[in-house]
C-alpha cells in the first residue's frame, strides 16, 4: 500500500508547528504597543492591514493542526484538481492542501503571500515536503495576484489573509467556482461582511461555523 503523502510529512509538520508554538512570543512582541481594540480594528480594516502584517512578518502564523488535517481531509474527498489559497505565510497550510493534490493524483494550487520572506520560507518548506512542483506562490498584494490567469474551475479555496479582503477575494475567484467548491475561511469572525454574503439565503452558499476558528461554506449553485 502507498504511504499517504500526508503521513510521509508527518515529521516536517510536527517541526513547522513546533517551530510555529515557540514563535508565540514574538507575535505577542508585535503587538506590545497595541490595545486589544486597536488589533481588532487593523484586523477588520481595508487600509490598516499592511501595518498588521508588516508587524507579523516573522510570526507564521500557522493554521490549527485540527485546520491543517481539515484542509487535507476536504482536498482529498472533494478529489479537488484545483485549489486557490489567499495567505501562504510559512506554508503549512499549503503542504496541507498540496498533500492533498498528490494523493488526487496531481493538480495546481495557487497562493498569494504578500510578505516576500515568507513567501520564500513557503518555497523552502514546500521543497523540503517534496511538494513545489504543485504549487505556484505569487508574491504581492493578492488583489492583484489574484486578479487574473486563474483556472477556469476551482475546486476547494483557504481565505486565510487580510481578513477585511474577504469579501473582495470572493469578487476575484467567484465566477470560478464550480458547483460544490468548498471555501474554508480561517478567523472569519473578523470579516463580518464576508459571513453575511456566504451566510445570506439564495446567495448561492450554504455556509456554518465548522470550529471555533473556520467557517466552512459550499458553492451551491
Amino acid at each position: 500500500m502507498t504511504t499517504p503523502t500526508i503521513t510521509s510529512l508527518a515529521p516536517l509538520l510536527d517541526r513547522l508547528f513546533d517551530q510555529d508554538e515557540a514563535a508565540r512570543g514574538v507575535t505577542r512582541a508585535a503587538f506590545a504597543d497595541v490595545t486589544d481594540a486597536d488589533r481588532t480594528r487593523m484586523m477588520q480594516s481595508k487600509t490598516e492591514y499592511r501595518d498588521l502584517y508588516a508587524r507579523l512578518k516573522d510570526a507564521p502564523l500557522a493554521v490549527s493542526r485540527e485546520t491543517g488535517h481539515l484542509l487535507y481531509m476536504l482536498a482529498r474527498s472533494s478529489r479537488a484538481k484545483v485549489i486557490v489559497e489567499f495567505g501562504t505565510s510559512f506554508g503549512i497550510s499549503t503542504l496541507h492542501l498540496a498533500a492533498g493534490l498528490r494523493d488526487n493524483g496531481g493538480g495546481r494550487l495557487i497562493t498569494s503571500e504578500f510578505e516576500p520572506s515568507k513567501a520564500a520560507r513557503a518555497r523552502e518548506n514546500l521543497r523540503d515536503g517534496g511538494l513545489i512542483d504543485l504549487v505556484e506562490i505569487r508574491e504581492g498584494d493578492a488583489l492583484q495576484t489574484l486578479s487574473e490567469d486563474l483556472p477556469d474551475q476551482i475546486d476547494l479555496v483557504l481565505l486565510d489573509g487580510a481578513k477585511a479582503l474577504y469579501p473582495d477575494i470572493l469578487d476575484l475567484v467567484e465566477d470560478r467556482l464550480k458547483p460544490g467548491a468548498i471555501i474554508v475561511a480561517d478567523n472569519a469572525d473578523f470579516s463580518p461582511d464576508y459571513l453575511a454574503r456566504v451566510r445570506k439565503p439564495g446567495n448561492g452558499y450554504m455556509s456554518t461555523p465548522f470550529a471555533e476558528d473556520v467557517e466552512l461554506t459550499v458553492r451551491i449553485n
